[in-house]
């Protein structure tokens, strides 16, 4: 166990850029992006002489403000922190796809390979490692960011609100961050076994390929989408085309995006297209409910993804502990 965790920290420490410092970075630009804007608007109507209030004293509209208003600006909240979750896990999936298209092509690449093999390592504490950095280390790491980067927003909001004589106190009391927080959190499991799939054939290709493992991984479920849709064509047997795309394709290329499931979990719904239509709150965190989120345990689509996925992590051992040829 004390090998399994130097080599979790090994990949961590060598992909630090990607895995901890790109959600920084971006988390970053957004709350710049955010100070950016509130200042442009208070510049804005300095210099245009124009009331962003329309001329009524602030703290006169913080005594108007009703329950409902206060509940309003508790979901824009909520929804802010989903979207910066959510931006992240977009961040993420380009992160974790070339990791691990790349997590054993460039050992045999640079022939650093021969040198790990020469380590009392197995070949299957190896892969699990990155197979358990990518499903979940570096979703929690991405999650921990993601949280802070919202906090960091309610300072900015919240200061904002007070230099205009608003408190920011109902409105935050009004949203749901504890229990966004754990009910997002709580899903991470979930992604993971969503991830095996998509986390098997790309380590598959990056042990097999010996060379551009993106066009092998990319192309093959491509080809096989069009040549299922031409045998259709020719009115022989074939695979309906939404299972080869939602089911195939989508879960061997996509499945390391955390939340990307969401939607099928919670019977087809939307959630941000909901949320922005005017979804309160409530419905928002209904979204995350652990009982329907953990509901999908009961469908056979998971278990056999990850079943499947088990089975390529497999051949990805087989192939880095018999191929010793080098990359190209």
């Amino acid at each position: 166990m004390n090998t399994f965790a130097w080599l979790i920290k090994r990949e961590y420490w060598e992909h630090k850029g990607g895995f901890y410092w790109t959600p920084i970075w971006v988390s970053g630009v957004m709350l710049l992006l955010t100070v950016l804007g509130i200042l442009s608007a208070e510049v804005f109507a300095s210099r245009a002489s124009v009331k962003i209030n329309g001329g009524i004293p602030w703290d006169r509209i913080s005594q108007s403000m009703s329950e409902g208003s206060f509940a309003q600006a508790g979901t824009g909240l909520d929804v802010a922190y989903i979207a910066l979750a959510g931006l992240l896990c977009v961040v993420l999936f380009f992160v974790l796809f070339f990791y691990l298209l790349g997590a054993l092509y460039d050992d045999r690449r640079d022939r650093s390979v021969l040198f790990w093999k020469s380590l009392p390592v197995s070949d299957t504490a190896t892969v699990l490692s990155k197979v358990a950095v990518a499903v979940l280390l570096a979703p929690l790491i991405a999650f921990a960011v993601a949280t802070i980067a919202y906090l960091a927003l309610l300072v900015i909001v919240g200061t904002w609100a007070l230099l205009h004589g608003i408190n920011p106190l109902p409105a935050i009391g009004a949203s749901h961050t504890i229990g966004l927080f754990w009910r997002m959190l709580l899903t991470i499991p979930i992604d993971a076994m969503f991830a095996l799939p998509t986390a098997g054939w790309l380590l598959f290709w990056s042990a097999y390929a010996r060379s551009k493992p993106f066009l092998w991984a990319v192309l093959v479920p491509l080809f096989a989408y069009i040549a299922n849709g031409w045998i259709g064509l020719m009115g022989l047997p074939h695979l309906d085309k939404e299972f080869m795309f939602k089911d195939v394709i989508a879960r061997l290329l996509f499945g390391v995006m955390p939340g990307w499931w969401l939607d099928d979990s919670n019977g087809g719904r939307h959630l941000f297209r909901d949320s922005l239509r005017g979804s309160d709150g409530n419905s928002i965190v209904s979204m995350f409910d652990p009982g329907q989120i953990y509901g999908i345990l009961g469908t056979a689509e998971i278990w056999i993804g990850a079943v499947v996925g088990i089975g390529l992590i497999a051949a990805a051992i087989w192939l880095r502990r018999t191929r010793i040829e080098t990359a190209t």
